[in-house]
Formats: structure tokens, C-alpha cells, sequence
């Protein structure tokens, strides 16, 4: 279980070789001699190198979200690595991230930077018992670089020996399946979970008649799902049975939250994935959203691994590899990874009417006239597609969560006004973030104004959701 407690859907029944080939069979790569300092590219991944031994260490992994990250830590624990979290990051974290950071970069590279070196500099955890896990990706954002620069300023503070795993969303993330090819489904089911616990936090917190009854509830079930993951040695049908039992009991257990009946303006929360999701790194904006009198509903981690899949998927149509053993893998890994999210949001379908997930493919359609996915990539066409769907479903406004100079935000903030004029004035907001914000209450209190405002006079009203109406029939994945 995680040491840090103190904050906070087909079920793949099928061929075994069929399984086995989607998550497990990959090309063998060429013999190569494992250098300890050397850094991993967008299309390579540490778990790559069968060699990389990650016995006796505490591989740490940065908050998207917390929750979300102990779960998937959890994941990792299966298998027998021990994955934990980064402690609650801080000020001191600001002040460390800045001392290997020069401004050019992303904030959450300062963020995650100060993290993990508070941990060797602070904390002074054994170089020999630690390792590091930072996710890369193609493309020209410059989270691609950051595996990179980490690597670098381990090597230059005298650390080349201390392992930095870089997974790559190239080709759906499957360097994973080199090293363990049985974590690849308890890792999705973990973020799944994730979305699906964020959810129920979400869209119960902000009517909760005791403060911190939500949170708690929240907690109590990451817990349960992390007790579930980090079983080791669990064949997969039978992790999935576990969870199955425990999600209604975690579903009852924000049914019984006392709330209010309030009429709340409902924000679609958008933009770049680190900054939206790590808490720290938006100053708890959510929060401040709900303090205002706001719903959020969160745009979750599930949403990115589904748009490397059909990056892939269009990748390999563009090679004319329709009949390709990589696109057979790729679509029976599909295939599979829907059966277990259908499976476990089975237990929240009267909950989550009116709050069902889009397909990605439907946001790459409705970001099309603005940002056509063969020509953009990443979180802007995502934000883009997004923001309309909120829209269309009849949601109040937009905020886009991104940290200041990110490039996706940049270019979503310059196609938004087209947006919102050519959707009845739907509000959008740009919230950016490097740790220097001094008046985020007056910010959010502007924006649900105009949230309120368009709620007022909007042509498509939100119709009743969950249990206290009828669903919606907007597109949706589960």
C-alpha cells in the first residue's frame, strides 16, 4: 500500500495467444551494450533494455494526478518493482526546480526537477536505493526533452548510476510490454480508475454539505483500488473480478455523501496534462472553482493514452500498414483495453449519465476546422475538440489549465476566440501558471461571471444528469 496517506470498462476474455501477441510481442531490437548515463529519445523507452535492473530500488513517479499516480505505482508494485509516489510538492520544490531550470523551460519541468532532487538533496534517500520515472513523447512540445534534460542534471550533480525510466508515447507506449508485458493492462486499468474516482470527486465535492467528506471518500477509494493492484502474480481475469467487486462499494460510498441541491455553473477543464492534473502546479484551481460556486469536470489521463492510439493508428495508415502484424497488434490492444474500461464503468452508469467520456476520435473531428489533427498534434487539438464538445453537451464555460510559454496553450489561445464566436459565445479562459500567480480568486471570479452570463441566455441547456435525471445522449466512448 502507499506510504502517503495523509492527502489527498469487455473484460479482455478471449484468444490467449491472441492477448499475449496484443500486449506482449513487439520486434526484437538489436543487441546493444546499456550505458548508465545515457538518455532515452521520444521513440525509445528505458523499459526498451532488458537490462535495466531496478531491484532494491524505489522508482518515484511524479503526481497526474496524485491519485492517479498511486494507483499506477501500485500497478508497477504487481510486478515487482517498487513504484511510490513523490512526496507533496512545496515551495522548497519551486526553489530546488529553479536552481536546474533557466526559465526556458516548461514549468512542469521545474516542477518534477525540484520534486526529485528535493528527494536526493532534502530527503537524502541512498543513491543506490532510488530510480526515477518520467514519461517522454514525440512531437514539438518540449515535454519531449525533459526525460533529457533530467538525465542531464543527474549526471551533472554526480548521480549517472540512478536509473531514469522514460516511457514514450510512440507507438502506444509499448516499450512497457518489453519489460513486463503483464503491466500493461493493470497500468491502464489503474488510470481508468483513476478518471473514474476523479469523476465522483468532482461532480461531488462542490455540493457536499461537510467539508472534507468528498476528499475523504476519494482517498478511502484510491486506497481500495491500490490494495487490488499491487497484488503480485495476479492473473489478469482475476485482478479484474477484484475490482469489479469493489468499485460498487466505493460507488456507495459517494452515494451516501449528504449534498445540497444547487443549480452550479458547470467548467470544462482543459489544456496542457501535467499542469491541469498536478494540483500544486495550478494552485488547486479546481478548487478555487468550486470555492467560487462552480462544478469542474476534468479532462482525464485516459484521454491522452487514447489519442497515442489513434496517433498510431493514423501513423500507420499514412505507411500504408493496414495489413501490417503491428496494426493487428495495435487493434486487438484496442480492443482489449475498451472491454476493461466498459467493465469497470459498468458499476457508475446511472451515476455518470450526462457525464460520459467522448471518443477521441469525435474530438479530433470537432477540432478539424481549427486545428486538423495530420497537421497539430498533442494537447491543443485535444483542448480544442474538447471545448466544443463541452459546449455542444451544454456546459457553461471552458478553463484551459496550461503552464506560462507552453506551446500547445499558446496556439489554443489563438484559435479560441474563433471558437467561442462560432458557439454562441462560449466562454473560454486561459488560466497559465509558473508558480508566480498572486491573485487566482479575482482571476476565477471574473471568468464565472461571463460563465453565469452565457448560462443565463445559452441555447443548449445542460440537461438533468446522473441520478438526479435522465442521460445524455451526447457521443461517448463507454
Amino acid at each position: 500500500m502507499s506510504d502517503d496517506r495523509s492527502r489527498g470498462d469487455g473484460n479482455g476474455h478471449g484468444d490467449t495467444h491472441e492477448i499475449r501477441d496484443a500486449f506482449g510481442a513487439v520486434d526484437t531490437l538489436p543487441d546493444r551494450v546499456p550505458q548508465p548515463t545515457a538518455s532515452h529519445a521520444a521513440d525509445d523507452s528505458a523499459f526498451v533494455n532488458d537490462e535495466l535492473d531496478l531491484t532494491g530500488r524505489t522508482m518515484y513517479i511524479p503526481h497526474m494526478p496524485y491519485g492517479g499516480s498511486v494507483l499506477f505505482a501500485a500497478a508497477f508494485r504487481s510486478i515487482g518493482i517498487n513504484g511510490r509516489v513523490v512526496p507533496h510538492a512545496d515551495a522548497l520544490t519551486l526553489e530546488i526546480g529553479g536552481r536546474y531550470t533557466s526559465g526556458e523551460e516548461c514549468y512542469p519541468q521545474k516542477v518534477v526537477t525540484g520534486d526529485f532532487m528535493k528527494l536526493l538533496e532534502v530527503d537524502k534517500l541512498d543513491r543506490d536505493k532510488v530510480a526515477f520515472l518520467l514519461p517522454t513523447a514525440n512531437g514539438p512540445c518540449r515535454f519531449g526533452q525533459y526525460a533529457g534534460l533530467q538525465r542531464l542534471v543527474l549526471d551533472e550533480q554526480g548521480y549517472p548510476d540512478i536509473p531514469l525510466v522514460s516511457l514514450s508515447s510512440v507507438d502506444g507506449y509499448k516499450g512497457i510490454g518489453r519489460h513486463a508485458p503483464e503491466l500493461i493492462r493493470s497500468a491502464w486499468r489503474a488510470l481508468v480508475l483513476s478518471d473514474i474516482l476523479m469523476k465522483l470527486l468532482l461532480m461531488t465535492r462542490p455540493y457536499e454539505v461537510t467539508v472534507g467528506d468528498t476528499d475523504t471518500v476519494y482517498l478511502e477509494g484510491v486506497a481500495a483500488c491500490e490494495a487490488v493492484l499491487e497484488i503480485p502474480g495476479l492473473p489478469h481475469n482475476e485482478r479484474l473480478a477484484r475490482l469489479v467487486q469493489v468499485l460498487p462499494r466505493i460507488r456507495d460510498r459517494f452515494r451516501a455523501i449528504p449534498v445540497r441541491k444547487e443549480d452550479r455553473p458547470l467548467i470544462g477543464v482543459v489544456g496542457e496534462i501535467f499542469t491541469r492534473l498536478n494540483s500544486f502546479a495550478n494552485q488547486e484551481v479546481i478548487r478555487h472553482l468550486e470555492a467560487a460556486g462552480a462544478e469542474c469536470w476534468l479532462a482525464g489521463v485516459a484521454e491522452w493514452i487514447w489519442y497515442t492510439n489513434e496517433e498510431q493508428f493514423r501513423r500507420l495508415r499514412e505507411e500504408r500498414r493496414r495489413a501490417s502484424k503491428t496494426w493487428v497488434k495495435a487493434f486487438l490492444t484496442k480492443q482489449v483495453m475498451e472491454r476493461d474500461e466498459k467493465t469497470l464503468y459498468q458499476a457508475f452508469a446511472e451515476d455518470f449519465r450526462g457525464y460520459d467520456e467522448p471518443h477521441v476520435p469525435h474530438l479530433l473531428k470537432l477540432a478539424h476546422p481549427y486545428l486538423p489533427a495530420a497537421g497539430c498534434g498533442g494537447e491543443m487539438v485535444l483542448s480544442t475538440g474538447g471545448s466544443i464538445h463541452f459546449y455542444e453537451i451544454g456546459a457553461d464555460g471552458i478553463a484551459d489549465i496550461s503552464p506560462f510559454s507552453c506551446m500547445n496553450a499558446i496556439i489554443t489561445e489563438a484559435v479560441y476566440p474563433k471558437v467561442s464566436r462560432e458557439h454562441d459565445g462560449f466562454p473560454i479562459r486561459m488560466f497559465y501558471f509558473d508558480g508566480t500567480q498572486s491573485d487566482l480568486d479575482r482571476d476565477v471570479g471574473i471568468f464565472l461571471e461571463l460563465a453565469r452570463t452565457y448560462k443565463r441566455r445559452k441555447k443548449i441547456p445542460r440537461r438533468p444528469v446522473g441520478r438526479r435525471g435522465v442521460p445524455d445522449d451526447s457521443p461517448a466512448r463507454a
